[in-house]
């Protein structure tokens, strides 16, 4: 027996709702700060710490997913190499789709957010789907 994915749990919780939903993608890459310390410099040569950059932001109707791999193979295609992609998900109102204005304000928040590290509520994934915490 497989245990769902979070990616999994989120297209199908998605696919459940009153309201037409849009995902929100944010992939972002890791990179060292401004004037980084040697500390950080190790750490982030040992795979760690960092600054999260957003790099490409996408919105899909769950519809259009089929799996986290998909997803993954279609990032690599359109756009640059990826460490941490950040998902969430933006109710449409009245039965209707969130609007394309709607959309593009979501996803200009959620890159200030990531930006400003304000990471609550959204999902992140590493390049094979498995989910991270920040803390």
């Amino acid at each position: 027996m497989t245990s769902d994915t979070p990616f999994e749990l989120l297209l199908r919780g998605a696919t459940l709702q009153a309201e037409p939903q849009r995902l929100l993608f944010v992939f972002t890459t890791a990179e060292l700060p401004e004037d980084p310390s040697p500390e950080q410099r190790e750490r982030f040569a040992s795979g760690q710490g960092g600054t999260l950059s957003p790099r490409v932001c996408v919105d899909k109707s769950p519809a259009e997913l089929g799996s986290f791999e998909a997803l993954r193979a279609e990032s690599a295609k359109a756009g640059p190499p990826w460490q941490v992609v950040f998902i969430a998900a933006l109710s449409g109102q009245g039965g209707k789709p969130a609007t394309e204005a709607r959309i593009e304000q979501a996803l200009r928040t959620m890159v200030e957010r990531i930006r400003c590290g304000q990471l609550e509520g959204l999902l992140a994934l590493d390049v094979e789907g498995r989910p991270l915490s920040f803390g």
